[in-house]
Order: C-alpha cells, then structure tokens, then sequence
C-alpha cells in the first residue's frame, strides 16, 4: 500500500501537467492577449474554462514583473511573465517626474508608481520604470 501511494506522488511531480510549488509553472497559451486584456482591466479567460483571478504580482531582477493567477473553476495556478519597460515607456516616466506630476504606469491608466527600495515601479504589473529620486 505504501509503495502505491508513493509512485502515485512521484508520478504527480513528474507530469507536465501538474504545476508543482518548485517554481514550475503552467503554460498560458496566448500570453500576448491576454496581458493586452489585463492592462485594460478585462477578465482573464482561462484555458480550461472559467476566468482568471490575480493572486498577486511580483517585480523580477531585470526589471520585468510576473502576475500569478489562478482559474476560478479548476484551481490550476498560472504565472504570467510581464516584459520589462521599453525606453519610450520609461522616457515616458521621466518626463513625468521632471515635470513635476506624479508618475503613472504607461501599461495601466490611472494607476500610480510605487516604490520598491530604489526603483519606481507599478503595483498591478510588477514592472519598473524609473529609479526613484
């Protein structure tokens, strides 16, 4: 019995299908749409079935972001990868802060930088933009 139970937890690891908590992640298959719908504040539609719900949003090293879903109707966890700031879009920034205003993310209307130790960055996308003054 415990060699069954055993074979059945490894099997589970070893399947491409299951997103263990190692940092694999399952696969979005038009991540490009979608990070279109998000930035306009749209519903996530999930692969398999149901809709997308954010559990939350992390900046990366280099300077791009990652938000992790989660389907509404199977549980499966998904992490999306958001691509670093492009020089218009940072350009963008600067020219607010020389200018006095406050900064916004050029991705997500309305939505102020925060933040984050030394680099200004936006809450709903993980991407930094500018450093902070």
């Amino acid at each position: 019995m415990w060699r069954a139970s055993k074979r059945l937890m490894t099997g589970a690891r070893k399947d491409p299908s299951v997103a263990a908590e190692s940092g694999q992640r399952l696969i979005l298959a038009d991540e490009d749409g979608l990070l279109s719908i998000y930035y306009e504040g749209g519903r996530l539609p999930s692969p398999s079935g149901g809709f997308l719900m954010v559990l939350g949003v992390q900046p990366e090293a280099e300077g791009a972001g990652s938000v992790f879903l989660e389907c509404t109707s199977s549980s499966l966890r998904y992490r999306m990868s958001v691509p670093k700031a492009t020089r218009a879009e940072r350009k963008k920034v600067r020219d607010l802060i020389d200018e006095g205003r406050d900064p916004e993310c050029p991705r997500h209307q309305g939505q102020l930088l925060v933040r984050i130790r030394h680099d200004l960055a936006c809450s709903r996308c993980g991407v930094r933009y500018a450093k902070a003054k």
